[in-house]
């Protein structure tokens, strides 16, 4: 395999576009499409070629990554991809797309000749521009020498979960990753909404806190957005922390453990889609505690 590879990239919303300029800047050749071209036009200003179709994408593509919104979105892009898929390419499915689907997704790529990679990312639009995510992936050990030079070029590390992608380890390990991150971030809009309803200053609760094993990185940063009004542009957006949510949700009710605190931000962050904040950073989910607008 040579260095240079030609990667079709399906899907250029915020983690895929960045996705795609950090392979074009590692060197290899890049295909990209979008359902709504115009989001994916400025990619052509990095070297990448922006095509009509999915198929136009992949056509002789040694690696396709879908970065897509769930994984019916998927399976329903590679179906119209599949006349041009190449017998034997490499495919890293980077879309959290949950559970249940990996299986049907294994088994489209077996139907077409595909070496399947389960390969979720974790992080948000800063790290996924700087090529820093880190890269969650169950596959083959025959077909990564192909894929990996596309996973360091997008991530900062890759943390291998088992050698078959079908068997869904690296999707599982994402959403128990992303269970703990939007708990976080609910956690984070709730604190601000109740210092504002008890008419506490946030900051006088950071100060509390400060230095010990309350203190959170995070929980600063994702206040600050609220704070500041420095919402968009999101680096995970409510609507698809909303859908990951709702994955968490199934996955614990079809095991048999019940996500009380995953269920009521899945509904914190429906309820904040639908008062207008779904373009909006997830930790917008802070407007759920209200039933109209809080005062400034």
């Amino acid at each position: 395999m040579t260095d240079k590879l030609t990667v079709s990239v399906l899907g250029t919303g915020i983690m895929g576009a960045a996705m795609a300029r950090n392979l074009a800047r590692a060197g290899h050749e890049v295909r990209a499409w979008n359902r709504t071209r115009e989001k994916a036009e400025p990619l052509a200003a990095n070297g990448i070629r922006v095509t009509d179709t999915p198929t136009g994408a992949v056509a002789g593509a040694d690696v396709v990554l879908t970065m897509l919104y769930d994984g019916n979105a998927v399976l329903e892009v590679m179906r119209e991809a599949a006349p041009a898929l190449r017998t034997g390419a490499v495919w890293a499915q980077c879309t959290t797309a949950g559970i249940e689907l990996v299986a049907d997704l294994a088994a489209f790529a077996r139907e077409h000749g595909l070496v399947f990679y389960d390969a979720p990312v974790l992080g948000t639009r800063q790290p996924a521009e700087a090529g820093q995510l880190t890269v969650l992936a169950a596959g083959p050990e025959e077909g990564r020498e192909t894929v990996t030079p596309v996973f360091d070029a997008v991530g900062a590390k890759t943390v291998w979960t088992g050698a078959d992608g079908a068997a869904g380890s690296a999707s599982r390990l994402k959403l128990v990753a992303n269970s703990w991150v939007l708990a976080a971030t609910a956690a984070a809009g709730e604190v601000l909404a109740l210092s504002q309803a008890l008419g506490v200053d946030p900051q006088d609760f950071f100060d509390l806190i400060q230095g010990g094993p309350l203190d959170m990185g995070y929980l600063r940063a994702k206040s600050a957005l609220v704070l500041d009004g420095k919402l968009t542009p999101a680096s995970f957006a409510v609507a698809t922390a909303a859908k990951d949510a709702r994955l968490i949700v199934e996955a614990g009710e079809r095991n048999g453990v019940r996500l009380d605190v995953a269920a009521a931000t899945a509904e914190r962050l429906a309820r904040a889609a639908a008062q207008g904040h779904a373009d909006e950073d997830m930790v917008a989910a802070y407007f759920a505690s209200f039933d109209e607008k809080p005062a400034g």
